[in-house]
């Protein structure tokens, strides 16, 4: 078994390479130990059954798993019992993942805990000082200092057990900061990074020759209550990369449309580009229907869900994220849909048509020119390359499932001529690879000049719902 790779920072690009320096992209979606695709891990019930998942994933493109060391939806699943005791049982768990993945070729973006569930179900949590933990309220989760060593602690179980892998491609420090967990003190984000970060990089380092990227995630619509957090979300000097959660109200979190939720990825992150200062990466590490899923007990229509996973992927791709984001399932089950794999697929053949280790591209969806109103257009770019995704406006009503009518509208278009004029490429000669996200292949080529301030036009027929485009020198 080929030990895998650690995973860095591209020099001088907004993107990750492998420590070989090949390019690497995350592309996957948020699992949990005990949802039906990993169950099997639990005291070694189905260990088999997992890697026939795992070698799915990986043939389906899928590159990494956003996963919690500990889900608290139940009882049965605390990494720690009672607080400082690590569980056997789960240990075993994870001692098998880590070993499954690295045979597989499979990454983890890892955090330490579930704090949606730790936060809901706090009276049974082993931190709970009722419990004989170290926290007298949740409200004090990132700024009491008993907890904070628990946290340390159980980091440095998982560096010093599992932490010499490349399997892990990084560290998210804390699920979701939120003020709440702060007593409503912003200034204890920074401050929390600057006690826990430099304490793994550190023993990372001493253990193991070198530390795993690290980043915080955050629930994007706090952001608009809490503005003054983005500063250590997005900019915090001691994190690597930046990560937020889009679940913008209305698009993205109860859809009625395939074309909303994409423009509003397009623009969350435009917005999240405009906090970064360094060119750091930035990735969605959490997305979906949750207000559809958990508030309205409703699963979306398989066919109307695989649209609108497609169109969110490539809206964030486009629009100069790291990969296509990371769907939270929020199905019933919590498993992604044959149709999402297809997607997940298609978008991992187009990535080998950028240079991603090279491109230090900038947002670019308002300034790209579209002569006519035919479709919505997202991209980035730097003077050498551009990637872009056209998406129709049109709509239609989508198939009834099960003879019902469904109050969900998919995207739809007869074909259109239109010309798109990308700026900023320096003046050159340039290849247009078109590509048919849906059946994940190339359908065309164009070559044209970009000849100054005029940039670089390309005439082109649209004839189905979208088209990716990645223009590069010849």
């Amino acid at each position: 078994m080929t030990e895998l790779p650690w995973i860095e920072r591209a020099a001088g690009a907004p993107y990750f390479v492998t420590a070989q320096g090949e390019p690497w992209t995350p592309i996957g979606q948020n699992d949990a130990i005990s949802w039906p695709e990993l169950e099997g891990l639990f005291r070694r019930r189905d260990l088999p059954g997992v890697e026939r998942h795992l070698r799915h994933l990986r043939d389906s493109g899928v590159t990494c798993l956003r996963l919690m060391l500990e889900y608290a939806q139940g009882n049965h699943r605390f990494l720690e019992r009672p607080a400082g005791r690590f569980v056997p049982a789960m240990v075993q768990l994870w001692d098998d993942l880590f070993r499954l993945c690295e045979r597989v070729g499979m990454r983890v973006l890892l955090t330490p805990f579930d704090t949606f569930f730790t936060w809901v179900r706090w009276r049974h949590h082993p931190y709970n000082a009722a419990n004989g933990g170290p926290c007298s309220s949740r409200t004090r989760l990132l700024v009491c200092p008993e907890t904070r060593e628990f946290v340390k602690a159980r980091l440095a179980f998982a560096t010093r057990r599992w932490g010499g892998s490349g399997v892990i491609f990084a560290w998210d420090l804390w699920n979701e900061m939120h003020p709440a967990q702060a007593e409503n003190r912003h200034g204890a984000f920074a401050e929390f990074i600057d006690d826990v970060g430099p304490f793994l990089r550190n023993l990372e380092t001493e253990l193991h020759g070198r530390a795993h990227l690290q980043c915080v995630s955050v629930f994007g619509p706090e952001l608009l209550s809490s503005p003054a957090i983005a500063d250590p979300i997005f900019r915090h000097p001691r994190l690597d990369f930046a990560s937020s959660h889009f679940y913008e109200s209305g698009t993205i979190d109860h859809p009625a449309d395939t074309v909303a939720p994409a423009l509003a990825v397009g623009r969350l992150t435009r917005d999240a580009l405009g906090h970064i200062t360094d060119l750091r990466p930035f990735l969605d590490s959490e997305h979906g229907p949750i207000h559809s899923f958990k508030d309205r007990h409703s699963t979306l229509p398989e066919e109307f869900d695989d649209e609108y996973f497609r169109h969110i992927q490539w809206a964030h791709l486009a629009s100069g994220g790291a990969g296509g984001g990371m769907r939270w399932p929020n199905r019933s089950p919590h498993v992604l849909t044959p149709g999402m794999r297809t997607a997940q697929a298609a978008l991992s053949r187009f990535l080998p048509l950028v240079d991603w280790p090279r491109f230090r591209r900038r947002n670019i969806s308002d300034d790209i020119g579209l002569r006519g109103d035919a479709a919505h257009v997202f991209g980035c770019g730097d003077a050498h390359q551009a990637v872009a995704w056209l998406l129709r406006p049109g709509l239609e009503d989508a198939p009834a499932a099960r003879g019902k009518r469904l109050l969900h509208r998919v995207a739809r278009g007869t074909g259109a001529s239109l010309t798109l004029t990308l700026p900023g490429l320096d003046p050159g000669a340039y290849e247009a690879v078109l590509w048919d996200t849906r059946a994940g292949r190339e359908c065309g080529r164009l070559r044209a000049v970009a000849e100054g301030p005029a940039g670089l036009a390309l005439p082109l027929r649209l004839s189905g719902p979208d088209l990716a485009l990645a223009i590069r020198p010849i």
